[in-house]
């Protein structure tokens, strides 16, 4: 073989290479960016998740007092995390009051919520809430002499101009899953459409790597936008990944989503909070979903579910249970939102051997209360 035919062969294979190692690298790196439907344990080491309910970003912008009410909500966030070091967050709706935000993209406050769980590497989850994308109710004020206020356009000096057309559901999950790597979120089966946020993640042992050690179930409870119910479309999914990945129920699955279902009327204090329900404020009646579709049912059939969890109630955070499942709320995290009560976190502390499921309210002040084992 003549020796120019060779370099040409040789240079031909070197770019052929060059070129799948290119590919490859890039194929990679959109892996590393493609959000996983798992979370693994650490070894020896109990997995513990934080909830963050009603953080209500973005309430009353226009005003001094909004913006200080997210500065509070973020240092609630930091102390818990610090303090509890959790695995996991869980974002359980009501992140931004969209009906406050007179500009287009409410992402910008969605990041601002997200931002204390990013910044210290910890992975997270979202689930919408009534208020995620509610339109935007025009202040009667603005209307009265003193007029729409000059600070409304633009808002965060972020160059978006006021639209009050408001970002929907779509927008949202989109922008926190294309931007963060850590977001194990996920829009859920268009079939389910106009819910989204609809859809299941596994926690992995560490010692057992290909052997779920929980199934977390995320719900979209509507509001907004459209009517506060969980649809029969959810229940009939619900049920039919369920059967198929945990068929014989042998994985505890735990339930997440924001407005409470009718249930949890029936089990509800009717004053003071006594056994066998556990929390500390009980200061509002239930604000249930506006129908029951079935997925109730469907849970109280299924040994293998544990808990269910749900934030809206500003004023609630017991739980209590409902056959051989608890149904509980979290605590009210965010500044943002009506009522004075305490802030603070609902955290699920998950233990592999023995296997168990414990909780407790961290609050803000670092304080802990109303533990209780769910499983």
């Amino acid at each position: 073989m003549p020796t120019s035919s060779y370099f040409t062969i040789l240079s031909n294979s070197c770019l052929v290479l060059l070129f799948q190692a290119f590919f490859i690298s890039i194929a990679a790196s959109s892996d590393r960016h493609t959000p996983e439907n798992h979370i693994r344990t650490r070894a020896g080491a109990p997995f513990k998740v934080a909830l963050f309910a009603d953080l209500h970003f973005g309430e009353n912008a226009w005003t001094d007092w909004g913006p200080k009410q997210d500065v509070n909500s973020i240092k609630v966030m930091s102390s818990v995390l610090d303090t509890e070091t959790p695995d996991f967050v869980v974002y359980l709706g009501d992140v931004v009051t969209a009906n406050n935000i007179p500009i287009a993209n409410a992402s910008l406050y969605w990041d601002q919520a997200i931002s204390p769980t990013r910044s210290r590497g910890i992975p997270w989850a979202s689930v919408f809430g009534n208020h995620d994308d509610a339109p935007f109710e025009w202040p009667m004020e603005w209307f009265a002499a003193s007029g729409i206020p000059q600070l409304v356009c633009p808002v965060l000096n972020s160059g978006e101009e006021c639209s009050f057309r408001g970002t929907s559901r779509l927008e949202l999950m989109k922008n926190e899953m294309d931007n963060n790597v850590l977001s194990l979120s996920k829009s859920g089966p268009q079939d389910l459409w106009p819910g989204i946020s609809n859809y299941v993640l596994q926690v992995l042992s560490k010692e057992k790597p290909h052997t779920p050690l929980v199934y977390l179930y995320f719900l979209d409870s509507g509001g907004g936008t459209y009517p506060e119910v969980i649809s029969t479309a959810q229940a009939d999914w619900f049920k039919h990944i369920s059967e198929e990945i945990n068929p014989d129920s042998r994985v505890p699955e735990l339930i997440f989503w924001h407005i409470p279902s009718k249930a949890y009327k029936k089990v509800a204090p009717k004053f003071r909070i006594h056994k066998p329900c556990v929390g500390s404020i009980n200061k509002e009646k239930v604000a249930a979903q506006e129908a029951e579709m079935g997925i109730m049912k469907i849970l109280v059939k299924r040994p293998s579910v544990k808990a269910v969890f749900v934030g809206h109630n500003h004023g609630l955070d017991w739980c209590c249970p409902y056959g051989q499942l608890w149904l509980c709320f979290a605590r009210h995290t965010g500044y943002g939102g009506y009522g004075n009560w305490a802030r603070g976190s609902r955290i699920l502390e998950i233990n592999e051997r023995p296997f168990s499921i414990s909780s407790w309210i961290r609050m803000e002040d670092g304080s802990v209360h109303s533990e209780v084992i769910l499983s």
